[in-house]
């Protein structure tokens, strides 16, 4: 019975492994993978398909450290969108194997932002030491920054509809109304 019961669950931990591996895939990938037997089977696949030699992953993190330098941030981008850009790039990095600290990635924000950020920066440089700052941190300074741009903007927008609407209303008068 104990052999049975042992049997039972071995063969249990085997489906539940191959499951795990199936759902964490794409369907495009599955498909590639859906004849294999066991999850051996489909993890030596995966690990071959994917992981390749040392040689094409130090290629694919130069790659990469190339794209990362290449970056700037765009007058029209929000600090969010660039932040998350950027760490998409150190994420792929990480998930090679390599060491990517995120002090790289506020030094290539504090360099890259446009003019309109330098102000806060300069806050940012005489409040703390910048070489401390972590990246949450600037990521939440500058989007207050933003933040306050945008709703200043927004300000003067309306304003300028509301004057617009005055002029053409006091230009366009209907007859026999004074004010």
């Amino acid at each position: 019975m104990a052999q049975i019961k042992i049997h039972r669950e071995r063969k249990t931990k085997k489906a539940k492994a191959k499951n795990c591996l199936f759902s964490a895939l794409s369907k495009i990938i599955f498909t590639r993978i859906m004849n294999l037997k066991s999850a051996k089977e489909i993890w030596d696949y995966l690990k071959s398909e994917y992981q390749g030699c040392e040689r094409i992953k130090g290629m694919q993190v130069l790659n990469l450290g190339r794209e990362f330098e290449m970056q700037s941030m765009k007058e029209t981008e929000t600090i969010k969108g660039y932040a998350d850009r950027l760490l998409s790039i150190a994420n792929k990095v990480r998930l090679l194997g390599k060491d990517f600290r995120d002090v790289r990635i506020v030094q290539k924000i504090l360099v890259t932002v446009p003019e309109k950020y330098e102000s806060k920066i300069s806050a940012l440089e005489e409040s703390k030491d910048l070489s401390t700052i972590t990246l949450g941190e600037l990521i939440n300074a500058l989007q207050a920054q933003e933040q306050r741009r945008m709703m200043r903007q927004e300000e003067v927008v309306q304003g300028a509809f509301h004057m617009k609407a005055q002029s053409t209303w006091k230009n366009k008068k209907p007859e026999g109304f004074s004010e």
